[in-house]
């Protein structure tokens, strides 16, 4: 009896806000996924769901005034209850915060689940809360600031009239039968949600060639990136490629646009890889130009081949770049542009439906490429897919559409989500895990990564290197005049001579120095311009490939990273060398067995040697070192025993500074110790240190007048 009263009592207490026990009971489940580190995109839409209701229903029972005082204090109660696990929730994963945000976007996704958990509470809905919609994306707005480069206004006056095409036809009309009444956005995307049996999300691609006609000489591409080079050359030119990071997706981009000839071709990428992407251009396809757009382009060259422009300057030379005739277009890194409220998804989609439209062919080559095509939800992928022309606002394009009904199919039967799933992975979707190539890949190696620091730091190291340089060119001088002889009659030998020795003089000053100018204190000031970026890229790596371990010698440097890092809500551990053995084996353990610490940053010498951070297989070399023993050590951490995935090492090189003549240098010293030790056939390098060969570079090039 006092069991019957007391449901009573819970279906009295439950039909003044039957919300809430659907509310705790999915709230409790977000919570298990959470402590499980299961939490994937739909449990972290429930997450933000559940907050979204629970906000709502809390505003409703303070307002209404037939409950009772007694019965209100029991709903805020229990409603307190729900907020106190979402709180502990996000006190897990961080990242959910942003999902509480009251002007957090609500996806489609979000929606249906608002509004079926509402139906199930038995609560009467509006024809406009049953019909879920998307208000239409706000179109592209030019910058107040547009620009027009002097070399863009040459580019159109030499091409005044552009030859008309007829090769593009018309989109055949596709008869739409079983799917015509259908809401198909949502379905594809669940069928995503839905896995596939543990099957990769990757269309077949050819066979690789026999012989790579692809890598110009001297080069070599890896087999599952001419399959994919391959695929482009037979006709395939709309790609989601979302191999992981160290897997060569610049390559296989530049490549694709040279078989198919999709030139010019318009690279949007993120400032930290703009340099990259230019010497890629040049290193695969030597017979093409690559152009970067640095702030207005006041050095652009409109006529190349390959435009390279970052994201936080396209928004001004929108109003020429979309007059270019540009027949292909690359977005890396495209997670960037899933919110499609920013202005920087607006511009680049934009620009995509004008080369859609106007593109020679009316078939152009659209890539995007990221390692992380889902940040949060599957409704992440609508910009990308958008971008590449799959979908149009909230429904399927022609072609996507036609596919879906020839499937037979509609998502009323339960076959239609694995059909739908391939039918867009067809469209060209790629995805290749290291472990998955891992045949293919070296077991270790080095990529550099060229930035440009065209800050005032940046402009401060080339004025440093610069009054280095000069002042080395003047003690040259009165050097070889001391001697009784003029620098125009020096013979090469004479002239290293006393190259040498003035950089050698040079070189001990420094080493007892304790201000001024001098290749010590100039090469940390590189390290600090370079910070920035390489946290930006160690945290986009942390972000699409898992652990990252981040070396860096100077701890400013270390103190700049760690600060862009919690800045972007990762987790890190450091290990500096004034810690305790108890503290510095903590930090080590929990980078390699807690999934939420993302980035270790380490000091070159002092974490250089007897740590292993295996669990890692990116590096991120922030800053060089003097020698290549300790770059080799400091990779070696994570290139060990217990690594089962090959490792890449990510040098972060300032383009246009001595740091790069120190990167070759490095290399050299490399290449001497594998021809003295391993036996390999390299030509022996200098035996002098890098710091000396350093500074006679310098010198060359203040006295040929480079600096």
């Amino acid at each position: 009896m006092a069991q019957t009263r007391q449901r009573q009592r819970a279906r009295s207490r439950d039909d003044d806000a039957p919300i809430i026990p659907i509310l705790a009971r999915k709230v409790r489940e977000v919570e298990q996924k959470a402590q499980k580190n299961k939490l994937g995109p739909t449990n972290r839409t429930k997450f933000q769901v559940i907050a979204l209701l629970m906000r709502e229903e809390r505003a409703r029972v303070k307002a209404d005034p037939e409950i009772g005082d007694a019965t209100r204090v029991e709903l805020l109660k229990r409603l307190d209850g729900i907020a106190q696990i979402l709180a502990k929730t996000a006190a897990r994963d961080t990242s959910l915060i942003a999902l509480l945000e009251p002007d957090a976007s609500v996806g489609q996704v979000a929606q249906r689940f608002r509004r079926d958990w509402l139906i199930e509470s038995g609560a009467e809905l509006s024809a406009d809360e049953l019909i879920i919609t998307r208000e239409p994306e706000p179109a592209a707005v030019l910058a107040e600031n547009q620009v027009i480069p002097d070399s863009v206004r040459a580019f159109q006056l030499a091409n005044p009239f552009r030859a008309p095409d007829f090769a593009a036809a018309p989109a055949p009309a596709v008869p739409v039968r079983r799917l015509a009444n259908w809401e198909l956005l949502g379905p594809l995307f669940k069928s995503f949600e839905q896995g596939a049996g543990g099957r990769a999300a990757s269309m077949e691609l050819p066979e690789a060639p026999e012989v790579d006609r692809f890598a110009p000489r001297g080069l070599e591409l890896m087999p599952h990136q001419a399959r994919f080079v391959e695929a482009a050359r037979l006709g395939h030119r709309r790609f989601l490629l979302a191999d992981e990071p160290g897997l060569g997706k610049t390559a296989q981009s530049v490549l694709a646009a040279s078989v198919t000839g999709s030139y010019p071709l318009l690279a949007v990428v993120p400032n930290v890889v703009k340099m990259n992407w230019a010497r890629e251009v040049e290193r695969w396809t030597p017979h093409r130009r690559a152009t970067v757009i640095h702030g207005d382009g006041d050095d652009l060259d409109a006529f190349a081949d390959v435009v390279v422009v970052n994201y936080d300057v396209l928004d001004r030379h929108m109003a020429w770049l979309s007059t270019m005739g540009f027949r292909g277009m690359v977005v890396d890194e495209a997670h960037f542009i899933k919110n499609l409220s920013s202005q920087r998804s607006r511009n680049v989609l934009a620009l995509a439906e004008r080369i859609r439209s106007n593109a020679p062919g009316g078939d152009p080559l659209l890539l995007a490429l990221t390692g992380t095509p889902l940040i949060n939800d599957v409704d992440d992928f609508r910009a990308i897919w958008q971008f590449l022309g799959w979908i149009t606002g909230d429904k399927p394009s022609p072609e996507l559409l036609g596919r879906l009904e020839a499937n037979g199919l509609t998502p009323a039967e339960h076959g239609f989500y694995a059909a739908a799933r391939q039918t867009v992975i067809d469209l060209g979707i790629v995805r290749r895990r290291k472990v998955d190539v891992a045949a293919d890949l070296p077991d270790k190696r080095i990529a550099d990564l060229p930035v440009e620091l065209d800050d005032d730091l940046g402009r401060s190291v080339r004025a440093a290197e610069r009054e280095l340089g000069h002042r080395l060119a003047s003690r040259f001088r009165a050097l070889v005049e001391a001697r009784g002889l003029r620098v125009g009659d020096l013979d090469e030998d004479q002239r290293d001579q006393y190259v040498r020795a003035v950089a050698h003089a040079e070189l001990e000053e420094s080493k007892s120095a304790k201000s001024g100018e001098n290749v010590f204190t100039m090469v940390r000031r590189i390290g600090q311009a370079k910070a920035g970026l390489a946290a930006d890229y160690a945290a986009q790596l942390a972000r699409s490939a898992g652990k990252v371990v981040f070396f860096a010698k100077h701890i400013d440097v270390m103190d700049q990273a760690e600060a862009a890092f919690a800045a972007r809500e990762l987790r890190t551990v450091s290990l500096r060398g004034d810690q305790t053995a108890v503290a510095r084996q903590a930090a080590i353990d929990a980078f390699n067995t807690d999934p939420d610490v993302h980035v270790a940053v380490c000091s070159l010498t002092a974490a250089g040697v007897g740590v292993n951070l295996q669990a890692a297989s990116n590096v991120v070399l922030a800053e060089l070192s003097w020698t290549s023993a300790e770059q080799t050590q400091a990779i070696d951490r994570v290139h060990r025993i217990g690594q089962d995935e090959p490792v890449t090492a990510w040098r972060i090189i300032a383009a246009h500074t001595v740091d790069a003549r120190i990167a070759e240098l490095i290399d050299a010293k490399q290449g001497l110790a594998a021809r003295a030790l391993d036996g390999s056939d390299v030509e022996p390098g200098s035996a002098d240190s890098v710091q000396l060969d350093a500074l006679q570079h310098l010198l060359r090039a203040a006295l040929d007048g480079a600096l």
